[in-house]
């Protein structure tokens, strides 16, 4: 069995990883993070996990964590964890990072978004966590970074159609809906009930810090540099995202035709489902699960391919890929632990 360890295990996609964790067959759950909750059991914060696990929430402490750990999943605000994960590389643990600190190759990318990076020489090392295009990688790797939410939505969806240059890079428009739990557990004004209930809204419209992630692994797939437009929206609801993307043809295609490529391109792939053009994708068919659902329609009148992808942000988007993520730096069955039927209604 493998040792594993949740540093900042209280967030949202901290107790997902717990919750996943622990039905893992070939791991054992052996030390969690808190920086509020140092001391207390676990299911004390989170009662879903009671008589689960009686695991205390420790210090993040890097000797402690390395004697007890063999493998790490840091689910850390960013900045705070490229300054702790170095420190576990260079003590041979095999890392999943799931902040935004390690997703950019280019530091001077990473710092026109974010801020300094303390760590800049371990970006060429991380190897992007979307294990449908990294498989290979993955598994050679001792630090992945889990790609964003709305990221993993978009790839996805349009990789197929620009590996096979289906459409012009140059008129990609992501339009993203995502609930509520992607902003994270602690208390912001925006995330409020009263903030979010009968209300939906735009937000960071044109200055989303997952905009560069996206463009990085879209240009990686069309061969050359794509910029997209990417607007992303809270919908008052927990969890869930569901994006709709436009871009032009290059040529005019059928929607049986477009089924076929994507069938071809996802066809070994056990956590990508395809829709028939009747029967569109929704976040309440993913809810829970490590699926993405991908389905589209043509728009013949005007040449346009709409593409439409639905994960659970928590899951896929990101503590669900995550423990893909190990599995293969592990040598595991890809699906081991995160082969959950959707929940209903």
């Amino acid at each position: 069995m493998t040792r594993v360890g949740v540093i900042g295990a209280t967030g949202y996609t901290g107790l997902e990883l717990v919750r996943l964790l622990l039905r893992h067959p070939k791991i054992k759950l052996t030390a969690l993070t808190s920086e509020r909750y140092v001391g207390q059991p676990i299911w004390q914060v989170f009662p879903s996990v009671i008589k689960e696990t009686d695991l205390v929430c420790q210090a993040l402490e890097v000797e402690p964590l390395v004697q007890a750990c063999d493998f790490l999943f840091t689910a850390l605000p960013h900045k705070t964890a490229m300054e702790v994960v170095p420190g576990f590389i260079q003590r041979g643990l095999k890392v999943v990072d799931l902040s935004a600190d390690f997703r950019l190759a280019d530091p001077k990318v990473y710092e026109e978004w974010y801020e300094t990076h303390t760590a800049p020489t371990l970006l060429q090392e991380a190897v992007y966590g979307i294990p449908e295009l990294h498989r290979e990688e993955i598994k050679r790797a001792t630090l992945v970074a889990n790609p964003g939410c709305y990221p993993t939505s978009v790839i996805l969806a349009l990789a197929p159609a620009l590996k096979n240059k289906l459409i012009n890079h140059r008129t990609i428009i992501a339009d993203s809906k995502s609930g509520v739990s992607g902003a994270g557990r602690s208390a912001v004004l925006s995330s409020l009930f009263t903030e979010v209930s009968e209300n939906f809204k735009a937000y960071k419209v044109t200055e989303h810090r997952h905009t560069p992630e996206m463009e990085q692994e879209l240009s990686r797939l069309a061969g050359e540099k794509v910029v997209i437009t990417f607007t992303p929206h809270l919908v008052p609801m927990k969890r869930g995202i569901l994006s709709t993307i436009y871009a032009s043809l290059t040529k005019p295609l059928s929607e049986n035709e477009i089924l076929d490529i994507y069938r071809d391109f996802y066809a070994k792939e056990k956590f990508v489902r395809l829709h028939p053009s009747d029967l569109l994708p929704s976040t309440a068919d993913v809810f829970g699960s490590n699926y993405c659902d991908l389905g589209w329609k043509v728009d013949k009148r005007n040449n346009r391919l709409i593409l439409l992808s639905a994960i659970d942000n928590l899951v896929k988007g990101a503590s669900g890929q995550a423990v893909q993520n190990m599995n293969l730096m592990l040598g595991l069955e890809e699906s081991l632990g995160i082969e959950i039927v959707p929940i209903y209604p």
